[in-house]
């Protein structure tokens, strides 16, 4: 080979090399895969599979909501008996990036669904074919197949540790929800807070018709739904127990307040 073709080839392959480093840089702007503000604890360690995988908690955290990373097409919605993911969502963000959402309690997306980012796309859970976990989200960025080192909001999370997250996914849809006001047919109380030691602003009858725009915990409250310390926020100062309230779902269907 003459050393022009070695030269020529030589720039070929630095070309390539420097066009495929390009494009796996060029992911989307992840997000967290929860609501905006919402506060979750991520874990990373060294026997991890895969190994920059992260695991996802909170307190009372089954049944939270969890939205879309960023806009793309669901690929796969599924129960997987084979590979301890249990309910899990994959997301085709384009350019060979993908998200992987896994141990859902109930998925709200079918397989080729378009979702935008912040956009519901499942609940948390602890589902699993192959072993007994704990109530957690686990979460994977992909590039071509591969598994990357998580980044959310343009910043690497740090491996491997323990660390507190704050979502700063809040240009979603994973915001209000509907619900039905369920008693034995007496008028529901309307709070000013998430408890019965907070002022009576109204009331609804049974069968009404709620907008449910955040939610938080607050008092236990046993009702028509078994016992909850959920509230949800239907207005301005404006509270009625989840306990009452039928939203399809056991756990979150909105945001935290």
């Amino acid at each position: 080979m003459s050393i022009r073709s070695r030269t020529t080839f030589g720039c070929a392959v630095f070309f390539l090399f420097a066009a495929a480093a390009h494009s796996a840089q060029a992911a989307p702007d992840f997000q967290m895969p929860f609501p905006c503000n919402q506060v979750w604890t991520g874990s990373t360690w060294s026997g991890h599979n895969p190994l920059y995988a992260v695991d996802l908690n909170r307190p009372d955290d089954l049944g939270d909501i969890v939205v879309a990373s960023a806009g793309g097409t669901v690929t796969t919605s599924a129960y997987s008996t084979t590979s301890g993911y249990g309910n899990y969502i994959i997301i085709d963000h384009g350019g060979g990036w993908q998200t992987l959402y896994a141990h859902l309690q109930s998925r709200a997306v079918s397989r080729g669904a378009s979702v935008s980012k912040g956009q519901r796309i499942g609940t948390v859970g602890n589902t699993s074919a192959t072993a007994n976990i704990g109530v957690h989200l686990h979460y994977e960025q992909r590039y071509s197949g591969s598994v990357r080192k998580i980044v959310w909001n343009g910043s690497a999370i740090p491996y491997y540790a323990k660390r507190s997250y704050t979502s700063r996914n809040c240009s979603g849809g994973g915001g209000a929800a509907s619900g039905t006001v369920r008693t034995s047919g007496i008028n529901l109380n309307v709070r000013s807070g998430p408890s019965t030691n907070n002022s009576i602003v109204g009331s609804l009858a049974n069968g009404a018709a709620v907008t449910i725009y955040c939610q938080v915990r607050g008092q236990s409250i046993t009702g028509t739904y078994g016992t909850s310390t959920l509230w949800n926020r239907i207005g301005s100062g404006r509270y009625i127990p989840d306990a009452y309230t039928y939203t399809g779902s056991d756990g979150r269907v909105a945001p935290d307040c």
